[in-house]
């Protein structure tokens, strides 16, 4: 029992002097392995499943429909009419049987930003190998979807009109790189962002306690401050993966080259 409190003293202590301690990935329950890989239960599986229920419950709730709509229902229409505009408006009337995919990436990303400015929770998107698994489900996804719809003329793409012959090579290995870095810049963009915003958020908490009553009220207005940013990146960043989505889906569906 004394080993166990002395353990958790030491936990607090390192959460509070190390801004990273908080990016840790740790086991809840018992270890499971299936051929030496681990598959066991962690806080960040935890979050996952706590972004998911709390998706479901609110819009079950929201399409509910009453004759005097309540907040979660005008919050659900609110959603559904933000996200069907942004399809609309980036890729067009061919990309609506995709709306439900889009919908669900981008209150996913939205729920598990949000969830992360929590105190003492943890930021699933602040792991670059849950961003990049995403992100390469999204790339693998709409080069599929492009090939379905195009056949081999989708590699069209790389190769844009009106290149003169002479630059044609260099330009169709620039596209194809282009095209390749995709699910890399998409998943490093929202990773980088929230680590980042997190990890300064955590650097001012920490002078506001060391500095105390008598210096730590600039560090604490700092961090009043940068909590509303990292709110609003949390918001910005979702959209963001949402409408790059909408844009490469665009060019699956649609070739402009």
């Amino acid at each position: 029992m004394l080993l166990d409190q002395q353990k958790k003293c030491k936990n607090s202590r390192q959460m509070a002097a190390n801004p990273m301690y908080q990016f840790n990935v740790y086991r809840i329950g018992p270890e499971i392995k299936i051929n030496n890989i681990d598959i066991s239960f962690t806080n960040a599986s935890l979050f996952m499943v706590i972004s998911s229920l709390a998706i479901l419950i609110i819009f079950n709730l929201g399409t509910k429909r009453s004759i005097i709509p309540n907040k979660i229902q005008l919050l659900a229409e609110l959603s559904y009419s933000f996200i069907s505009k942004m399809i609309s408006d980036t890729a067009g009337s061919k990309a609506k049987p995709y709306f439900s995919f889009i919908f669900s990436l981008f209150m996913f990303v939205l729920f598990c930003n949000m969830f992360g400015m929590i105190p003492y929770s943890f930021t699933v998107t602040s792991h670059i190998i849950v961003t990049f698994v995403l992100a390469a489900f999204i790339f693998i996804g709409v080069t599929i979807i492009g090939f379905i719809k195009h056949g081999l003329g989708y590699l069209k793409l790389f190769v844009p009109s009106g290149v003169p012959m002479v630059l044609l090579p260099l330009i169709v290995v620039i596209e194809i790189i282009s095209y390749l870095s995709r699910p890399i810049s998409l998943s490093v963009r929202l990773f980088a962002n929230m680590m980042a915003g997190h990890t300064m958020m955590k650097v001012f908490g920490g002078f506001v306690v060391s500095l105390g009553i008598v210096g730590g009220w600039l560090p604490l207005g700092f961090s009043v401050a940068l909590t509303g940013l990292e709110i609003l990146v949390a918001f910005l960043q979702a959209y963001v993966f949402a409408i790059l989505t909408c844009i490469y889906l665009n060019d699956a569906l649609n070739l402009h080259h």
